[in-house]
């Protein structure tokens, strides 16, 4: 068995952002030479998500305004107060309670070098606390 670690950085641009990743993780898989396995896509933050779903930018609109709708700006969340571990007060409860709700990783099989997936799907990487410089790890396993 065979495991190659990629981490990728990127570069946010908005404080909500949907970015499509399916090609550079098309590309780590097929550079990877595995041919049958499993990739796993992990985000390195708590304030960023992983997801999959049509990539069409009226969805991503649409995923954006849900989580926005889901937990709004305006609640009293208890995260919102002054952290002794950071030395300074944390303003960003809605952004770890938007990633909790996307979560943070997906994975796919692999067969005969690709992704088995469904036409449509796109494996966003969607930032919530932006825009900031960002990671995520893609790990092809198998054989």
């Amino acid at each position: 068995m065979t495991a190659v670690l990629e981490t990728i950085t990127i570069l946010t641009h908005a404080e909500t952002e949907l970015i499509n990743i399916t090609p550079e993780v098309r590309g780590i898989v097929e550079k990877s030479g595995i041919k049958n396995g499993t990739v796993f896509i992990l985000s390195r933050h708590t304030t960023t998500g992983i997801t999959v779903n049509e990539g069409l930018p009226d969805l991503e609109m649409d995923i954006a305004e849900l989580i926005t709708h889901l937990v709004p700006e305006k609640n009293s969340y208890h995260h919102a107060r002054f952290l002794h571990s950071d030395g300074q007060n944390a303003i960003n409860a809605v952004a770890h309670l938007r990633g909790a709700l996307l979560g943070f990783e997906v994975f796919f099989p692999i067969e005969n070098g690709k992704i088995v997936s469904g036409d449509r799907q796109t494996i966003y990487f969607v930032e919530l606390d932006g825009p900031q410089e960002r990671k995520y790890s893609v790990q092809v396993t198998g054989e």
